[in-house]
């Protein structure tokens, strides 16, 4: 009976890996902000950037990690795993709880750039392999989108507040406050570390000892951990009534995972690039475009998500993990069936609740 306990090590690692993780990014979010406000940067640049990188830190360590151990598979599918659940699950619970307001600038910007470089980047993979040169574009892209991101915020900013609002008071604690903060991002930073090599081994050795594929692992159970970061923040964004900050907490995050953890991965891969899997080729990549697609329509309509597309939303991640999963199963032979039923029912349900959302718009929008 030995082979239930290194079962066990393995689930150990998995769960104590995620937790590492999460506590390791939300020290060096906290740090990371201190840092910067002492240095004066304002806030509204401190929630572009060091909070947005911060939240996509477990992401990208773990896929940096995956590279290091020769896990590739693990590496690029933490990547589409995440952007699906961030997309079908995050946004699909955050709208059950209360339907999100979605902005302008969204819909007419951020949606259709993420949807972009979703394209691009499946276009790069779509050899089986992501050079350096690939990951070099992608963060070059990365620091285009921030740059940016951060000039049009600005610009909003100043137009909409008072003379004499956000700026940055100085105080002597804030001077005490950044030995603490230093400490809390260095704390945070091998947290990740550690974290991410944890979850990694435990991922790779429950593969091999499941017999599963090492995608399939990184689609479901890494990418479910490295995004609980973002579920957890939308989640209580929403509760407190800021919908537009978790639905923009989403697809930030989705743009980064391509642009900086997906560009990285290429580019610490080396001459030998980063080996990218049939299966995540023909079947996963498509449905990361797809759900990011779906998006449009949905945030069009009312400009807002609501309860019961973000039930959809759900529903298409459970039909999507169960077809994953399906074939490891006794009832591997449904497959074909299970799919198909999928394709004749749910989707042509989905799609015309979508059309009848859009078309409901349209109207109230021409009888006002």
């Amino acid at each position: 009976m030995p082979e239930a306990p290194q079962m066990l090590v393995y689930a150990l690692e998995v769960v104590g890996g995620i937790l590492l993780l999460f506590l390791g990014g939300d020290l060096f979010v906290k740090g990371s902000v201190t840092i910067a406000t002492i240095c004066g940067i304002p806030q509204l640049v401190i929630g572009l950037t060091v909070v947005a990188f911060g939240t996509s830190a477990p992401e990208l360590f773990v896929s940096l990690s995956s590279i290091m151990q020769n896990a590739d598979d693990l590496a690029v599918s933490n990547v589409v795993g995440s952007n699906i659940f961030n997309i079908l699950v995050v946004l699909g619970c955050s709208a059950l709880v209360l339907p999100l307001q979605v902005e302008h600038r969204l819909v007419r910007r951020d949606v259709p750039v993420l949807l972009a470089i979703s394209s691009a980047a499946w276009g790069m993979a779509s050899a089986g392999r992501m050079t350096w040169q690939a990951g070099v574009a992608l963060l070059i892209g990365l620091a285009i989108n921030t740059t940016w991101e951060v000039r049009s915020a600005r610009e909003d900013h100043h137009a909409n507040i008072a003379p004499g609002d956000g700026e940055v008071s100085t105080t002597p604690l804030m001077g005490r406050a950044m030995p603490i903060a230093v400490v809390q991002l260095v704390i945070g930073i091998t947290l990740l570390v550690i974290g991410s090599r944890v979850l990694v081994s435990g991922a790779s050795g429950a593969a091999a000892f499941l017999n599963v594929p090492q995608a399939v692992i990184g689609l479901t159970i890494v990418a479910t951990g490295t995004s609980t970061p973002e579920l957890i923040t939308s989640v209580v964004a929403t509760m407190k009534g800021r919908t537009d900050l978790a639905v923009g907490n989403v697809v930030g995050s989705c743009l980064l995972n391509l642009l900086m953890v997906l560009g990285a991965s290429a580019v610490v891969s080396g001459q030998s690039g980063l080996q990218v899997s049939a299966e995540l080729i023909s079947e996963d990549l498509p449905v990361m475009m797809f759900a990011t697609l779906v998006c449009l329509p949905i945030f069009w309509s009312r400009r807002s998500i609501s309860r019961i597309e973000g039930g959809i939303l759900l529903i298409v991640y459970v039909l999507y993990l169960t077809d994953n999963v399906l074939p490891r199963t006794e009832l591997a032979s449904w497959q074909d069936e299970f799919r198909f039923g999928a394709l004749c029912v749910v989707l042509p349900v989905m799609l015309t609740v979508i059309v009848t959302q859009v078309l409901m718009y349209w109207r109230t929008r021409t009888s006002d």
